[in-house]
Protein backbone atom coordinates (compact mmCIF):
# COMPACT_ATOMS: atom_id res chain seq x y z
CA UNK A 1 0.00 0.00 0.00
CA UNK A 2 2.88 2.36 0.73
CA UNK A 3 4.36 1.86 -2.74
CA UNK A 4 0.96 2.35 -4.45
CA UNK A 5 0.32 5.55 -2.47
CA UNK A 6 3.75 6.86 -3.45
CA UNK A 7 3.17 6.08 -7.15
CA UNK A 8 -0.23 7.76 -7.00
CA UNK A 9 1.31 10.85 -5.33
CA UNK A 10 4.05 11.12 -7.98
CA UNK A 11 1.50 10.79 -10.78
CA UNK A 12 -0.68 13.55 -9.35
CA UNK A 13 2.32 15.85 -8.96
CA UNK A 14 3.26 15.33 -12.61
CA UNK A 15 -0.28 16.14 -13.72
CA UNK A 16 -0.31 19.26 -11.59
CA UNK A 17 3.09 20.37 -12.94
CA UNK A 18 1.85 19.78 -16.48
CA UNK A 19 -1.23 21.95 -15.88
CA UNK A 20 0.90 24.73 -14.37
CA UNK A 21 3.35 24.58 -17.27
CA UNK A 22 0.51 24.72 -19.81
CA UNK A 23 -0.92 27.76 -18.02
CA UNK A 24 2.42 29.53 -18.08
CA UNK A 25 2.99 28.78 -21.77
CA UNK A 26 -0.04 30.86 -22.63
CA UNK A 27 1.88 33.96 -21.58
CA UNK A 28 5.13 33.08 -23.45
CA UNK A 29 5.69 33.55 -27.17
CA UNK A 30 7.65 31.27 -29.49
CA UNK A 31 10.91 33.01 -28.62
CA UNK A 32 10.40 32.24 -24.95
CA UNK A 33 9.75 35.91 -24.05
CA UNK A 34 6.92 36.48 -21.54
CA UNK A 35 3.99 38.35 -23.03
CA UNK A 36 2.38 41.28 -21.19
CA UNK A 37 -0.82 40.49 -19.36
CA UNK A 38 -4.20 41.94 -20.26
CA UNK A 39 -4.07 44.29 -17.29
CA UNK A 40 -0.66 45.60 -18.33
CA UNK A 41 -1.92 46.28 -21.85
CA UNK A 42 -4.91 48.19 -20.50
CA UNK A 43 -2.67 50.33 -18.30
CA UNK A 44 -0.36 51.07 -21.23
CA UNK A 45 -3.28 52.03 -23.47
CA UNK A 46 -4.66 54.32 -20.76
CA UNK A 47 -1.28 56.01 -20.28
CA UNK A 48 -0.95 56.53 -24.04
CA UNK A 49 -4.46 57.99 -24.18
CA UNK A 50 -3.75 60.40 -21.33
CA UNK A 51 -0.46 61.53 -22.86
CA UNK A 52 -2.20 62.04 -26.21
CA UNK A 53 -4.85 64.21 -24.53
CA UNK A 54 -2.16 66.30 -22.80
CA UNK A 55 -0.30 66.77 -26.08
CA UNK A 56 -3.56 67.70 -27.82
CA UNK A 57 -4.21 70.50 -25.34
CA UNK A 58 -0.64 71.71 -25.88
CA UNK A 59 -1.15 71.78 -29.65
CA UNK A 60 -4.43 73.66 -29.27
CA UNK A 61 -2.70 76.22 -27.08
CA UNK A 62 0.01 76.66 -29.69
CA UNK A 63 -2.59 77.10 -32.46
CA UNK A 64 -4.25 79.86 -30.44
CA UNK A 65 -0.90 81.65 -30.16
CA UNK A 66 -0.52 81.38 -33.95
CA UNK A 67 -4.03 82.80 -34.37
CA UNK A 68 -3.11 85.79 -32.18
CA UNK A 69 0.01 86.39 -34.27
CA UNK A 70 -1.96 86.29 -37.52
CA UNK A 71 -4.59 88.68 -36.15
CA UNK A 72 -1.96 91.19 -35.07
CA UNK A 73 -0.16 90.86 -38.40
CA UNK A 74 -3.42 91.41 -40.29
CA UNK A 75 -4.15 94.45 -38.18
CA UNK A 76 -0.73 95.96 -38.90
CA UNK A 77 -1.05 95.33 -42.63
CA UNK A 78 -4.57 96.74 -42.55
CA UNK A 79 -3.36 100.02 -41.09
CA UNK A 80 -0.78 100.30 -43.87
CA UNK A 81 -3.40 99.84 -46.59
CA UNK A 82 -6.20 101.77 -44.89
CA UNK A 83 -8.57 99.05 -43.69
CA UNK A 84 -9.32 97.51 -40.30
CA UNK A 85 -9.91 93.96 -39.10
CA UNK A 86 -13.30 94.00 -37.32
CA UNK A 87 -13.09 93.06 -33.62
CA UNK A 88 -9.46 92.00 -33.94
CA UNK A 89 -8.80 92.93 -30.30
CA UNK A 90 -11.77 90.87 -29.15
CA UNK A 91 -10.74 87.79 -31.11
CA UNK A 92 -7.14 88.14 -29.94
CA UNK A 93 -8.36 88.31 -26.34
CA UNK A 94 -10.50 85.20 -26.83
CA UNK A 95 -7.53 83.35 -28.35
CA UNK A 96 -5.28 84.46 -25.48
CA UNK A 97 -7.72 83.10 -22.87
CA UNK A 98 -8.02 79.83 -24.81
CA UNK A 99 -4.23 79.51 -25.18
CA UNK A 100 -3.75 80.07 -21.46
CA UNK A 101 -6.28 77.47 -20.32
CA UNK A 102 -5.49 74.94 -23.05
CA UNK A 103 -1.85 75.00 -21.99
CA UNK A 104 -2.45 74.41 -18.28
CA UNK A 105 -2.78 70.61 -18.33
CA UNK A 106 0.11 70.07 -20.75
CA UNK A 107 2.42 72.41 -18.81
CA UNK A 108 1.46 70.76 -15.51
CA UNK A 109 2.14 67.26 -16.82
CA UNK A 110 5.49 68.34 -18.29
CA UNK A 111 6.60 70.00 -15.04
CA UNK A 112 6.65 73.43 -16.65
CA UNK A 113 4.90 75.31 -13.86
CA UNK A 114 7.25 77.19 -11.56
CA UNK A 115 7.67 75.49 -8.19
CA UNK A 116 9.83 76.69 -5.31
CA UNK A 117 11.51 73.55 -3.93
CA UNK A 118 13.87 75.24 -1.48
CA UNK A 119 12.05 73.72 1.49
CA UNK A 120 10.61 70.46 0.18
CA UNK A 121 13.93 69.29 -1.27
CA UNK A 122 15.15 68.92 2.31
CA UNK A 123 12.38 66.43 3.14
CA UNK A 124 13.04 62.72 3.33
CA UNK A 125 11.74 60.54 0.51
CA UNK A 126 8.74 59.45 2.57
CA UNK A 127 8.05 63.00 3.71
CA UNK A 128 8.29 64.25 0.12
CA UNK A 129 5.68 61.70 -0.99
CA UNK A 130 3.27 62.78 1.76
CA UNK A 131 3.87 66.42 0.92
CA UNK A 132 3.15 65.81 -2.78
CA UNK A 133 -0.04 63.90 -1.96
CA UNK A 134 -1.36 66.64 0.37
CA UNK A 135 -0.57 69.44 -2.08
CA UNK A 136 -2.13 67.50 -4.97
CA UNK A 137 -5.27 66.87 -2.91
CA UNK A 138 -5.57 70.60 -2.24
CA UNK A 139 -4.86 71.34 -5.89
CA UNK A 140 -7.52 68.87 -6.99
CA UNK A 141 -10.09 70.58 -4.76
CA UNK A 142 -9.19 74.00 -6.20
CA UNK A 143 -9.20 72.84 -9.83
CA UNK A 144 -12.54 71.07 -9.28
CA UNK A 145 -14.06 74.35 -8.11
CA UNK A 146 -12.38 76.16 -11.02
CA UNK A 147 -13.90 73.67 -13.48
CA UNK A 148 -17.33 74.13 -11.93
CA UNK A 149 -17.06 77.94 -12.00
CA UNK A 150 -15.92 78.03 -15.64
CA UNK A 151 -18.59 75.55 -16.73
CA UNK A 152 -21.29 77.53 -14.92
CA UNK A 153 -20.01 80.71 -16.59
CA UNK A 154 -20.54 79.08 -19.99
CA UNK A 155 -24.02 77.97 -18.95
CA UNK A 156 -25.01 81.45 -17.75
CA UNK A 157 -23.70 83.11 -20.91
CA UNK A 158 -25.71 80.67 -23.01
CA UNK A 159 -28.92 81.05 -21.02
CA UNK A 160 -28.80 84.86 -20.86
CA UNK A 161 -27.56 85.13 -24.47
CA UNK A 162 -24.63 87.38 -23.59
CA UNK A 163 -22.61 88.76 -26.50
CA UNK A 164 -19.35 90.69 -26.84
CA UNK A 165 -19.26 94.44 -27.41
CA UNK A 166 -17.56 95.23 -30.68
CA UNK A 167 -17.95 95.36 -34.45
CA UNK A 168 -18.75 91.65 -34.48
CA UNK A 169 -21.11 90.57 -31.67
CA UNK A 170 -19.98 87.10 -30.61
CA UNK A 171 -22.02 84.95 -28.20
CA UNK A 172 -19.74 84.78 -25.17
CA UNK A 173 -20.43 81.11 -24.45
CA UNK A 174 -18.50 80.16 -27.61
CA UNK A 175 -15.09 81.60 -26.62
CA UNK A 176 -15.73 80.55 -23.02
CA UNK A 177 -15.92 76.85 -23.94
CA UNK A 178 -12.11 76.51 -24.36
CA UNK A 179 -11.68 78.08 -20.92
CA UNK A 180 -13.97 75.48 -19.33
CA UNK A 181 -12.37 72.66 -21.34
CA UNK A 182 -8.88 73.73 -20.31
CA UNK A 183 -9.91 73.89 -16.65
CA UNK A 184 -11.38 70.38 -16.92
CA UNK A 185 -8.20 69.06 -18.54
CA UNK A 186 -6.11 70.54 -15.72
CA UNK A 187 -8.51 69.04 -13.17
CA UNK A 188 -8.07 65.57 -14.67
CA UNK A 189 -4.29 66.01 -14.88
CA UNK A 190 -4.11 66.88 -11.18
CA UNK A 191 -6.37 63.92 -10.35
CA UNK A 192 -4.10 61.61 -12.37
CA UNK A 193 -1.05 62.82 -10.45
CA UNK A 194 -2.90 62.54 -7.14
CA UNK A 195 -3.79 58.89 -7.81
CA UNK A 196 -0.16 58.13 -8.64
CA UNK A 197 1.01 59.88 -5.45
CA UNK A 198 -1.44 57.89 -3.33
CA UNK A 199 -0.14 54.69 -4.93
CA UNK A 200 3.39 55.65 -3.94
CA UNK A 201 4.43 56.43 -7.50
CA UNK A 202 6.10 59.64 -8.66
CA UNK A 203 3.82 61.97 -10.66
CA UNK A 204 4.86 62.71 -14.23
CA UNK A 205 5.86 66.29 -13.49
CA UNK A 206 8.39 65.15 -10.86
CA UNK A 207 10.28 63.09 -13.42
CA UNK A 208 10.27 65.94 -15.92
CA UNK A 209 11.48 68.37 -13.28
CA UNK A 210 14.39 66.04 -12.49
CA UNK A 211 15.27 65.85 -16.20
CA UNK A 212 15.25 69.64 -16.50
CA UNK A 213 17.44 69.95 -13.38
CA UNK A 214 19.98 67.51 -14.86
CA UNK A 215 20.06 69.48 -18.13
CA UNK A 216 20.79 72.70 -16.26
Amino acid sequence: MGVEAYVFYVGERKKQSGREGAGKKKHINNAGIPLPSKTTNQVNYMNEFKNTCYQLTGWLSGLCIVAITLLLLAQIIGRLFGFIVPSAEDFAGFALAAATFFGLAYTFNEGGHIRVTLLIQRFSEKGRKWQEAIVLAMGFALTTYLTYACSYMVYESYVYEEVSYGYVPVPLWIPQIPVAFGALALNLAVLDSLIKALKGEAPNYVGHEDELAMEE
